[in-house]
C-alpha cells in the first residue's frame, strides 16, 4: 500500500508522486494532513479558505475520475504517520511519497518522517516539482553560486537544465475508505473569509492559464513592469496581471506546465524577454527558491549574508496603522486594505507599501513586513516573501539602491503606474469616495471647504498622515548611509556602476550597461526624483526606472 502524501503539489497533472504510486501499487492513498502548525496565528482565513477549496477540488475530481479520494488527515505529521506506519490508523503505509518542499520547516519535518519510515521498515521518496529545476541538484552541482541576478539564473538554467516537460496525469486506482472529508473553515475561524476572486484549486488554475495563453499577443507582449498597481480600469479589484501566483504557492499549477504553455505562445514569435516576460517572473521565483535552498538565515536579519545589518526602529503604532491601512496616505492604505480583504497585491503596490514601512518612511523592520504578508497574501511563499522583502527594505545585494524611494503619492509619471481618477482608492477606501480627483491622493492638502462637502475631513474621518514623507525620507536616507558606512564593504554593490555622477570607472560603466539590459532599466523621466546623499551637496539623479518585478502575479 502506497500513500501519496499531497501537500503543496495538490494537483493531479504533473505530479510526479503520485504518477511513480499509480505505477508501483494497485492500492494508492491519495491524504493530506491538516498541521496544526499552520494554525490562525500563522495563516489567515482567507488563505486557509483558498486551502480548503484546493483540496476540495483535488478530492471531487479523484471521485469523479477515478472513482478515488482525498482523504484529509489531522494533527503532527510525525504523530499521523506513526500510527499509519504501524497500522494503526485508517490504513497502513508500506511506501510513502510526496513532492519536495525546501522551506525550513518543511526539510526538518521531512527528516523526521523520514528517520521514522526508515526505524520501521517504511519505504520513502521524494520527487521535485514545485520549481523549474531540481533545486538539490543544482544547489550541490560543481561551481554553484547563490543567483542574484537574472542574469545568474539564466545561467543556471543553461547549465542545469533543460527544463523538464510537464508529465501528463496518471489514472489513479480506486479507493474505498469513508470518512477523512474535507472540513469547512467554520471549524477553524470565527471570521468570514472576504477573498471572492480567486477560489482555489487545480481546474480554477488549469482554466486561469488557458485564458492567459488564448491571447497569444498578450502573452508575448507581456512585460510586468508595464502593468498597473491599481487594478484594472472601472475594476480596481481585478488584477492588470495573471493572477496565476497563488495557484503556483500551493501547486494547484504546475510551474512547468506554465513554463511549457508560454514557451508554446512564444514559438515562432517575436515575444518580451527577461526579465519583464512571463518566463522572467518564473525566473525570478527559481531565483528565490534557489537563494531560499543555499542561503543560511535566508529569513532572518542576523547571520544572513544577504542582509545588511540596519538599526531599524521598532514603533507598534506605526506597524499597526500600516498594516491596517491607517497611514493617512491613501495610496498605501488602499493597498494594505485590498491585502486585508482580498488577500492580493500588485507587484507594484507591494514595492510602495514595503518600502513606505522601511527604508522610505517609517523605518521599521522588514521582518514586521514581511510576517504581516505571510499571513494575509493568498500567495505567501517562504521564498518569494522573504527574497521580496530583502530586496525591497534595501538589504540584499540584489536590492537596488537604498535611496531610491518611491512617493506614496503617485503621480501620473510615477513608475507605481497608478490610475489618476481616484477608482482604486475610492473601493478600498470608502471614506474618500467623494473626495475631488485632484486630491485623492494627498487629502490633507484639500481645503476645509472641500472636505467638508466631500464628508470626509482630514484627522476625524480619515487619518492625517503618520509621517511627513519628505522629512521621513532625508532623515531615513541619512540612517540609511551611516549604518553601511558602519559596514565593511562599498556603500552601493558594485553591480551598480559608480557611486556618484563623475566617479565613473570603465568597469563600472560596463556593469552598469550589463545590469541596464538584464534588470530592464527604462531611461524614460518620472515625476519621482530621488536624492542620492554624499560627503558634499546632494546631487539630483534621474529615477531608477520600471525595476523589475519579482513573482508572477505578484
Amino acid at each position: 500500500m502506497t500513500g501519496v502524501w499531497f501537500r503543496k503539489c495538490l494537483r493531479l497533472h504533473d505530479n510526479a508522486a503520485l504518477i511513480q504510486a499509480t505505477r508501483e501499487s494497485d492500492h494508492v492513498f491519495p491524504f493530506f494532513i491538516l498541521d496544526p502548525w499552520f494554525d490562525r496565528s500563522r495563516v489567515g482565513a482567507n488563505r486557509y479558505q483558498f486551502l480548503l477549496d484546493s483540496l476540495s477540488d483535488l478530492d471531487e475530481q479523484l471521485r469523479t475520475k477515478y472513482g478515488s479520494r482525498l482523504l484529509v488527515l489531522r494533527g503532527r505529521p510525525e504523530s499521523v504517520f506513526q500510527e499509519l506506519f504501524e497500522g494503526k490508523g485508517p490504513f497502513r503505509l508500506q511506501a510513502l511519497y510526496w513532492e519536495k518542499d525546501s522551506e525550513p520547516y518543511a526539510r526538518e519535518r521531512d527528516a523526521r518522517v523520514e528517520a521514522l519510515a526508515a526505524r520501521l521498515d517504511v519505504r520513502t521518496r521524494s520527487f521535485a516539482g514545485h520549481t523549474l529545476l531540481d533545486l538539490d541538484t543544482v544547489v550541490a552541482s560543481p561551481g554553484y553560486k547563490p543567483p542574484i541576478s537574472m542574469r545568474d539564473v539564466l545561467a543556471l538554467v543553461t547549465r542545469c537544465g533543460p527544463i523538464a516537460e510537464p508529465q501528463p496525469e496518471p489514472c489513479v486506482p480506486p479507493l474505498e475508505v469513508q470518512g477523512f472529508e474535507v472540513p469547512s473553515i467554520a471549524e477553524f475561524y470565527d471570521e468570514l473569509p472576504t477573498s471572492r476572486g480567486f477560489p482555489g484549486g487545480e481546474r480554477e488554475a488549469l482554466k486561469r492559464l488557458d485564458a492567459t495563453c488564448a491571447d497569444v499577443e498578450y502573452v508575448c507582449s507581456f512585460e510586468k513592469p508595464k502593468t498597473a498597481s491599481t487594478g484594472r480600469p472601472r475594476a480596481p479589484w481585478e488584477p492588470s496581471t495573471t493572477g496565476l501566483s497563488p495557484y503556483f504557492k500551493f501547486g494547484c499549477l504546475s510551474v512547468r506546465t506554465a513554463w511549457s504553455a508560454i514557451a508554446a505562445c512564444y514559438r515562432q514569435r517575436a515575444h518580451s524577454q527577461p526579465p519583464q516576460s512571463l518566463h522572467g517572473q518564473l525566473l525570478f521565483r527559481e531565483m528565490f527558491y534557489l537563494l531560499g535552498a543555499s542561503v543560511p538565515n535566508f529569513d532572518k536579519a542576523v547571520e544572513n549574508p544577504m542582509c545588511k545589518q540596519i538599526p531599524w526602529g521598532e514603533d507598534p503604532a506605526l506597524l499597526a496603522a500600516w498594516s491596517e491601512g491607517r497611514t493617512g496616505y491613501p495610496f498605501i492604505d488602499a493597498l494594505m486594505r485590498q491585502l486585508r480583504t482580498t488577500g492580493y497585491m500588485h507587484h507594484l503596490g507591494r514595492h510602495a507599501v514595503a518600502c513606505f514601512l522601511t527604508r522610505g518612511d517609517l523605518w521599521q523592520h522588514w521582518t514586521r513586513g514581511r510576517d504581516v504578508f505571510d499571513k494575509l497574501l493568498l500567495d505567501a511563499d517562504w521564498a518569494v516573501n522573504n527574497g521580496n522583502w530583502l530586496w525591497l527594505a534595501g538589504v540584499a545585494p540584489f536590492s537596488a539602491p537604498y535611496f531610491r524611494i518611491y512617493d506614496p503619492c503617485p503621480g501620473p509619471k510615477s513608475s507605481l503606474n497608478a490610475e489618476q481618477a481616484g477608482e482604486f482608492v475610492r473601493h478600498f477606501v470608502p471614506e474618500l469616495r467623494a473626495m475631488p480627483d485632484r486630491f485623492i491622493y494627498k487629502p490633507w492638502t484639500a481645503p476645509r471647504a472641500v472636505q467638508e462637502r466631500a464628508g470626509c475631513i482630514v484627522g476625524v474621518d480619515y487619518p492625517a498622515p503618520v509621517v511627513d514623507h519628505a522629512a521621513a525620507r532625508e532623515a531615513n536616507l541619512g540612517r540609511f548611509k551611516a549604518a553601511l558606512a558602519a559596514q565593511p564593504g562599498r556603500e552601493l554593490p558594485e553591480k551598480f556602476g559608480p557611486r556618484r555622477p563623475g566617479a565613473t570607472s570603465g568597469r563600472g560603466q560596463a556593469e552598469a550597461q550589463v545590469q541596464g539590459r538584464v534588470r530592464g532599466r527604462q531611461p524614460e523621466a518620472d515625476a519621482d526624483v530621488e536624492m542620492l546623499p554624499s560627503a558634499g551637496a546632494q546631487t539630483k539623479l534621474r529615477r531608477w526606472g520600471k525595476a523589475p518585478d519579482r513573482v508572477l502575479g505578484a
